[in-house]
């Protein structure tokens, strides 16, 4: 009997196990599309942005940036997400940011001289 008993709770692991390990796999096949928006009335922006895909870190940067600016990213991996930073420059002006990805949104906003919004957590 308990050998009966301890069959049908390893089975039962096992397939626990192998259900588990095809949502993985199927989790990390899956493309998601990451978009970053920026607006407002700062002149003199830097925009810094990162994206995860297949498990490496992307990271770009660019400045002088006329708003509003708008870009779309293609992700897939087990760890996706990333971080979107505004920063204004001297001449100040107003900022936000929006980052869509997977049904999240993620925004933040700024005002000043060399303010930063951030959005992150998608």
């Amino acid at each position: 009997m308990l050998l009966v008993v301890f069959l049908l709770m390893a089975g039962g692991c096992v397939a626990l196990i192998a259900g588990v390990a095809k949502e993985v796999d199927k989790e990390t096949k899956r493309e998601i599309t990451v978009t970053y928006e920026v607006t407002g009335n700062a002149k003199d922006v830097t925009i810094t942005y990162s994206t995860y895909s297949d498990g490496d870190l992307s990271q770009n940067q660019l400045s002088d940036v006329e708003l509003p600016w708008r870009k779309e990213e293609k992700t897939k991996g087990f760890v996706k997400g990333g971080t979107l930073a505004v920063t204004t420059g001297a001449s100040g002006g107003k900022v936000r940011c929006k980052v869509t990805a997977d049904g999240t949104t993620r925004t933040g906003t700024a005002s000043g001289k060399f303010a930063t919004a951030t959005c992150d957590g998608f």
